[in-house]
């Protein structure tokens, strides 16, 4: 930990692992989404297990997910396409987006295919300029929903636009 003399912050480092996020892991999600969102998620963990998609996590030292997202390889022949991909709050802006998203693109490699593609909200400026960080180009776009948990339990349709991107690896 560093700390500059008399300031309330402090610099503290940790590493972290990326590996298949586990069904055990899903509790420790609630940060990403509803509980709605998260019986989706552990629909994918089936789907992870027969093949169909990776689901991937960035992991504390003490094996906590702080960053989960999957990819599905169904969508296109040619293409992983990355979606659900989340950072806990807390902790944005510290590089774990950009670990979790080269770990994917190693897994999308890995099985062959040289590219990745992904939606984004066209009203998350943040996300889409880490995506053109990373080499993501916009190449269309296209309306997507789904649905929301409210506080209160309710279940409301989420629409939006969506930009689409891509990368070639």
């Amino acid at each position: 930990m560093t700390t500059a003399d008399e300031s309330p912050y402090a610099t503290v480092t940790t590493r972290v692992t990326v590996r298949d996020l586990l069904p055990r892991d899903v509790p420790s999600c609630t940060w990403s989404g509803s509980a709605t969102h998260l019986r989706h998620v552990e629909r994918e963990l089936t789907r992870a297990a027969a093949g169909e998609v990776d689901y991937l996590a960035v992991c504390t030292p003490v094996d906590l997910p702080v960053a989960i997202g999957g990819i599905d390889y169904q969508v296109s022949d040619e293409a992983g396409t990355l979606w659900q991909l989340a950072v806990l709050p807390a902790l944005q802006s510290c590089g774990l987006g950009t670990l979790l998203v080269r770990a994917a693109e190693e897994r999308i490699r890995y099985r062959g295919l040289r590219r990745a593609e992904l939606a984004v909200e066209e009203d998350n400026p943040r996300a889409r300029a880490l995506y053109e960080r990373l080499g993501y180009v916009a190449y269309g776009r296209e309306p997507d929903a789904w649905d929301e948990e409210g506080p209160d339990g309710s279940i409301r349709r989420h629409e939006t636009m969506c930009v689409l991107m891509r990368k070639s690896l």
